[in-house]
This record gives structure tokens, C-alpha cells and sequence, in this order.
């Protein structure tokens, strides 16, 4: 039987975040669902994580990022979900590309 781990390694959510200039303080300041700094944390190091608790990180990144883009921007944005910000989530596909890479 293969090692159940909890602990996944680095996940694709630190990379956006890093491209994007989101600090984890910024994304709890985003929050509208009460994320606290110990939850990013975890998070972008790869605890394993609930999958409400992942949806309220992809809803808070998503929000992040809006307000850093110009307002001319923003109708190209496409939203992210939780299967691109984490790859032990449900239906993560490890050679999805991200369609926003030209809007940074």
C-alpha cells in the first residue's frame, strides 16, 4: 500500500503567487472568508488541506489579483480553480497552461 502523506510538497498556488507579487499578508487582507496567515502557510507549502479551505483560497487569490490589475485588464482575466492552485486536489492536470501568463 503506497505512504499516505499529508504533506505534498510546494504547490503551482506558491508559483502564482510569487508571479503575481501576492504576499501571503495581502491575501489574508483580501479575504472576505476570514483566512489567517498560518492557513496560506500551509497552503503554499503543501499541508494537506480541506477542500473548503482550497476554495476559499482560489476565491481570495482570484480577488488578489484583480484588484493588482489594471481595470482594463480585468474582463481578460480567467479565474483559477482549485485544481490549478493545488495537484492533490481532484481533477488536477499537471500540463494545464495558465491562460493569464500575458496579462502580468
Amino acid at each position: 500500500m503506497p505512504d499516505q502523506t499529508r504533506d505534498h510538497g510546494i504547490q503551482p498556488l506558491d508559483g502564482l503567487m510569487t508571479r503575481w507579487g501576492v504576499s501571503n499578508h495581502e491575501l489574508v487582507a483580501t479575504s472576505v472568508e476570514q483566512l489567517n496567515h498560518k492557513q496560506v502557510q500551509k497552503a503554499r507549502k503543501g499541508r494537506q488541506l480541506t477542500l473548503h479551505l482550497m476554495l476559499k483560497l482560489t476565491g481570495t487569490l482570484n480577488d488578489a489579483i484583480l484588484t493588482k490589475l489594471p481595470k482594463e485588464a480585468r474582463a481578460d482575466f480567467t479565474p483559477y480553480l482549485h485544481k490549478h492552485l493545488f495537484d492533490y486536489a481532484k481533477g488536477h492536470e499537471p500540463d494545464w497552461t495558465d491562460p493569464n501568463v500575458g496579462l502580468k
